[in-house]
Order: C-alpha cells, then sequence, then structure tokens
C-alpha cells in the first residue's frame, strides 16, 4: 500500500498558503480520481483511497503531521511512503525529490521523522524564501503573489505526474525525467 501525504494546516485561511502546497497538489491528484474517503477520527487527517493508493491530509497542523502519518501508516501497514511539502530552500517553480535525509527546519518534516523515521520518498516543491530569517512564519503563512499563481497549475500537474510515476518506477528515474529546475517571479 503506498502513503501519499500533502502537508499543509487545515482550517480555510491557509487554503492558498504556500504552506499549503501540499495539501493543494493532493487535492489536484484527487479530483481526477474516484476516491473513497475514509473517516476514522484515530487517522487525524482526510484520507481517500484509490485502488492500492492512500492520500492524506492531516489535520493536525503542520508541527503534529507525524501523528496522522504514523496512525494510517500502522493501520494500512503502508509500505511507500511519499509527503509532497513546500521547501524554502528552493526557488519557487522548482520540484525536486529525494529519499531520506533531514527535515531542514521544516516542522512537518521533522514531526514525521519524530514519528516513523525519516526514510520516506519527499516532493519538494520550491517556495523561495524572504529576505530576512524573521519573516519565515509569516512568509510561509502567505498565498502565492499573483506571478506565481500564473505557474502553480502548470506546476502542480508536474508533480502530479511525478508522484504517479513514483508508484511505479525508482526515484532516480523519476527525479531525471520530472525535476524542474526554474525560477519565475524574482523581484516582484
Amino acid at each position: 500500500m503506498t502513503l501519499i501525504v500533502g502537508l499543509g494546516n487545515p482550517e480555510t485561511q491557509y487554503k492558498q498558503n504556500r504552506h499549503n502546497i501540499g495539501f493543494q497538489v493532493v487535492d489536484a491528484i484527487i479530483s481526477d480520481l474516484k476516491t473513497a474517503s475514509i473517516t476514522k477520527s484515530a487517522f487525524k487527517g482526510i484520507l481517500y483511497k484509490d485502488d492500492d493508493t492512500l492520500f492524506l491530509k492531516p489535520t493536525t497542523y503542520m508541527n503534529l503531521s507525524g501523528e496522522s502519518v504514523r496512525a494510517v501508516s500502522d493501520y494500512f501497514k503502508v509500505d511507500k511512503l511519499i509527503v509532497i511539502h513546500d521547501d524554502l530552500d528552493l526557488p519557487f517553480g522548482t520540484l525536486r525529490f529525494k529519499k531520506g535525509g533531514g527535515h531542514g527546519g521544516h516542522n512537518g518534516l521533522r514531526s514525521i521523522d519524530a514519528h516513523i523515521g525519516s526514510d520516506y520518498i519527499r516532493v519538494r516543491f520550491g517556495i523561495g524564501k524572504p529576505q530576512s530569517k524573521e519573516d519565515v512564519a509569516r512568509y510561509v503563512l502567505s498565498d502565492f503573489l499573483p506571478c506565481e499563481k500564473e505557474h502553480l497549475k502548470d506546476i502542480i500537474t508536474q508533480a502530479k505526474q511525478a508522484i504517479f510515476a513514483l508508484k511505479e518506477r525508482e526515484l532516480e528515474e523519476v527525479a531525471s525525467k520530472y525535476s524542474l529546475k526554474q525560477s519565475f517571479c524574482r523581484g516582484e
């Protein structure tokens, strides 16, 4: 069973935030599928199932995402985990893939690592970063700029294709074919 997790925060005011790109990608994927939602309070998230794939949006808020991921992973005996998250260290328009590694200060990844370890595939969606470290929290919880929104749909489409490929192919092959290294909207 494959579990695909989109990281984000559950309330409406966060829906279009940079930090919610994981939720946005999962929403785009499930809109194309005939998924069945699975409700169980112990999962601490919104869970969808399509054949042998689960899609999870934790409702624990970012800092506690690992609780939801652990509950679903244990219940369904997940053998492959893919986590979609925003990445401050990559410019907007960048899409990268890796397995394992550190959390890089990302609280959602930190929580997942604490609950299940770090040996999972990461779909890193570049959101750029603010000029000052003091602005990080405000920046990740802000909406994408109009210029970024113009490119968002195409990047999400690329991420969706890569995620489906990750179910069947090796990480290196997917990374080679689907990685994006572009920078949009500088200086806006």
